[in-house]
């Protein structure tokens, strides 16, 4: 029993651990996903500790370096305040060094130029490639020296270096001339041997001095632009001897080439002066002229390759041309022919004057084009040089002129045969129209108007057989023409000096001797008309005067002539005429003497006279042939108007009849009016002025007409018609004589239908 007991006891301890091991098993396999994921958690959970174990200690030695870090940075930061400072230093010192050796090596230039340009071949730096450069730092040191006066000793160091320049640019002149002076000698040499042709001549003149002419204007240029400083230059001005090592280039140059070609000039002006075909002025003038000129253009263009600028050129040029005007000038002033005179002129003008006619000769337009193609901004001022003798020929031609004025206008006594007023012959046109000028008035719209003159008309005269070049352009009239040989002599002598001498003089001059060559003509027609006025009848000097200043007026229309304010003067001459006889007759310190002078000034005999010597001469040819126009108008107005004149009617013993008057007049009119039209075929060619002139009567007659009947008709108090006739014993009306007048006057239609029409008087 206790055997089984025991093994029943042990079988359910077994199975009971059995039973216990199944269950923990069963249990065990229900929680092994727990338990894992459990396990999984504890590894994740140790291994978190241990990263955040490292991360604490990263973060502590991170913590250590930046706090190293720190310290480094500071350490930097002061390094490179360190460094900064030792920049700004180095940079200070740099800049100090560099401004020494600035300051000194403008300093340091004296003592080697110095021995340059005092050794013994000095002479020799000149030719070398290197004594523009060392100008040039001389200049650089003088303006440094100029821009820093507050150094010490700079005034110095300037006059040294001032002495150096002047040293170098002597050294330059010295060249310049010695090299000069042996190309004329050679030059002359080979003249002097008399081997060469005249081509060889003129080539070896030229040619020779092209060689070196590059060198020497470089050379030149060195002096030229210190003498001539620009307006920026600090030294602007202050040396002047410089400007005078330029002339003496300029002087060196020009004598060497005068020696050399005023020979050839004077030789060429001499075989010309010898010549019998230059005899003449203008020939001998046209040639020294070609030739000078075609001189100067070559001297010219040689000129420009030894210098930059002009400088002395014109100077030089002129000298040439001495040889020319010694012969030129006496014969200029010798001549006593006004055409040859005319001539000159006309020849300088327009061959010389004129700049865009300058290539015109043919001797020298090949050497001017081909220096224009290399210098198109530069060109010969020839006209300058020439001037010279213009004015000469000019002023012998005033000085002529004023004589011809003097002797045969203004000093003219007329013959007998020149005061003949002689039936004109046939009419013919002036100008070849059918229309002539005519007198200043109104015409009907149906008559075309005559334009003014375009070319000059001009009077024949006596003159040399050749004829002025400048004249050619006024076509003259024929010496046939009827109406030419009966002008009155000074008239003729007026128009034919105003065509010699128009623009061949200055326009100045031309006009106050036009003015004056006006007036005196009119002045010597005047004292014509007044001889024919006195000899003949007053309508034949009025005739005369008309026909000539008409005449004389259309002459000067083709004249330029401006107007030209009067001559005021002041007359003092009655101030000293009265002191005069005071002194004479010894009573200046007479207090009565005075108080006659006194009041004589207060009544105006002491004014002084203001005199005007000489009107514009259109206006007074305008103002003359006006009044001339209304006496001659007047004189037959008054014949035929004289039964109602006023001052007959009051002389009247009798009553007065207003018919016979009227009838009276017409009688008169048809008496006269045939009179006066054979007058004016006598003297006037021009069909238009002698029909304004009868119109011109005719106005007038019916003007003192008009006068009559208004004052007729206001004394005798009745109202009378003025147009028709109301009864056979009334006055006629102005309408009704004024159509009497026309079947007398005839106005216009003497003239035919292409020339008629009405015409009126201003």
């Amino acid at each position: 029993i206790k055997d089984n007991t025991s093994k029943r006891l042990g079988g359910e301890i077994q199975f009971e651990s059995d039973f216990a091991a199944v269950e923990s098993r069963l249990l065990d396999d229900s929680h092994w996903e727990y338990q894992t994921y459990q396990e999984q958690l504890e590894l994740s959970d140790a291994h978190l500790d241990n990263l955040l174990s490292s991360t604490t200690n990263t973060l502590a030695l991170l913590s250590t370096l930046s706090d190293s870090f720190k310290a480094v940075e500071e350490q930097t930061e002061a390094f490179r305040r360190q460094c900064e400072s030792l920049i700004v230093e180095q940079k200070r010192l740099t800049s100090l060094a560099d401004a020494i050796d600035e300051n000194a090596q403008y300093y340091a230039y004296l003592e080697p130029m110095t021995r340059r340009l005092n050794a013994p071949g000095a002479a020799n730096l000149v030719k070398g490639q290197d004594f523009s450069e060392m100008l040039s730092n001389l200049d650089s040191c003088l303006e440094y020296m100029e821009s820093h006066p507050n150094h010490k000793e700079s005034a110095m160091y300037r006059s040294r270096y001032r002495l150096l320049l002047t040293r170098g640019l002597t050294l330059i002149r010295h060249h310049f001339t010695k090299s000069l002076g042996e190309i004329g000698a050679d030059i002359s040499k080979r003249i002097q041997s008399g081997q060469l042709k005249e081509t060889t001549h003129s080539a070896l003149l030229y040619a020779k001095f092209r060689v070196p002419a590059p060198e020497m204007k470089a050379l030149g240029v060195e002096i030229q632009k210190r003498a001539v400083p620009t307006p920026d230059d600090v030294d602007a001005g202050r040396e002047p001897e410089y400007l005078s090592l330029l002339r003496e280039l300029y002087q060196s140059y020009s004598t060497t080439r005068g020696r050399l070609v005023l020979p050839l000039v004077a030789k060429k002006m001499a075989e010309l002066a010898e010549t019998p075909q230059q005899s003449d002025v203008v020939a001998f003038a046209k040639s020294a002229l070609s030739f000078v000129r075609g001189i100067t253009l070559d001297e010219y263009d040689l000129w420009f390759e030894w210098f930059e600028t002009e400088g002395a050129l014109y100077e030089f040029l002129e000298s040439l041309l001495e040889p020319m005007y010694d012969y030129l000038r006496p014969r200029t002033i010798h001549e006593t022919k006004m055409e040859k005179l005319c001539d000159l002129c006309a020849m300088i003008q327009g061959r010389y004057m004129d700049v865009e006619s300058d290539d015109d000769d043919a001797e020298s337009s090949a050497a001017n084009s081909s220096y224009n193609s290399r210098h198109p901004q530069r060109r010969l001022d020839f006209a300058s040089l020439v001037h010279p003798a213009l004015e000469d020929a000019q002023t012998r031609l005033v000085f002529l002129t004023v004589n011809v004025l003097r002797d045969s206008i203004e000093n003219f006594k007329p013959k007998p045969e020149d005061l003949e007023v002689n039936p004109r012959a046939p009419p013919a046109a002036m100008n070849g129209n059918k229309n002539g000028p005519v007198l200043s008035g109104k015409r009907a719209p149906s008559v075309p108007s005559t334009p003014a003159p375009k070319n000059l008309v001009v009077v024949d005269e006596d003159t040399d057989d050749a004829e002025s070049i400048f004249s050619k352009r006024f076509p003259t009239e024929p010496t046939t023409s009827p109406s030419t040989r009966q002008w009155y002599p000074p008239l003729r002598k007026a128009i034919w000096l105003l065509r010699r001498i128009y623009r061949l003089v200055n326009s100045t001059v031309f006009d106050d001797l036009a003015h004056r060559i006006v007036h005196s003509t009119i002045a010597a027609l005047i004292h014509a008309s007044q001889q024919i006025t006195s000899k003949k009848t007053a309508q034949d000097g009025h005739l005369f005067l008309i026909t000539h200043l008409l005449h004389l007026k259309q002459s000067i229309v083709a004249f330029d002539i401006e107007f030209i304010p009067p001559e005021v003067q002041f007359d003092f001459s009655s101030y000293t005429n009265t002191f005069y006889e005071l002194r004479e007759r010894g009573s200046l310190w007479n207090p009565a003497s005075w108080m006659r002078l006194v009041g004589g000034a207060v009544g105006g005999g002491l004014l002084p006279k203001v005199v005007e010597n000489m009107l514009d001469a259109k206006a007074e040819l305008d103002g003359r042939l006006r009044t001339v126009i209304n006496d001659f108008v007047n004189g037959y107005a008054t014949h035929i108007t004289a039964p109602v004149d006023p001052a007959s009617i009051t002389q009247q013993k009798g009553e007065f009849d207003p018919q016979k008057a009227v009838r009276t007049i017409r009688g008169l009119a048809e008496k006269d009016v045939p009179l006066l039209r054979a007058k004016l075929e006598a003297f006037v060619d021009d069909a238009r002025t002698r029909e304004t002139l009868v119109a011109a009567v005719r106005d007038q007659v019916l003007i003192t007409y008009e006068e009559f009947f208004d004052s007729y008709s206001e004394g005798s108090g009745k109202k009378l018609s003025r147009k028709g006739k109301g009864r056979e014993d009334e006055l006629w009306g102005p309408d009704l004589f004024n159509d009497a007048l026309e079947r007398v006057f005839q106005v216009g239609q003497i003239m035919g239908d292409d020339d008629g029409g009405s015409v009126r008087s201003e």
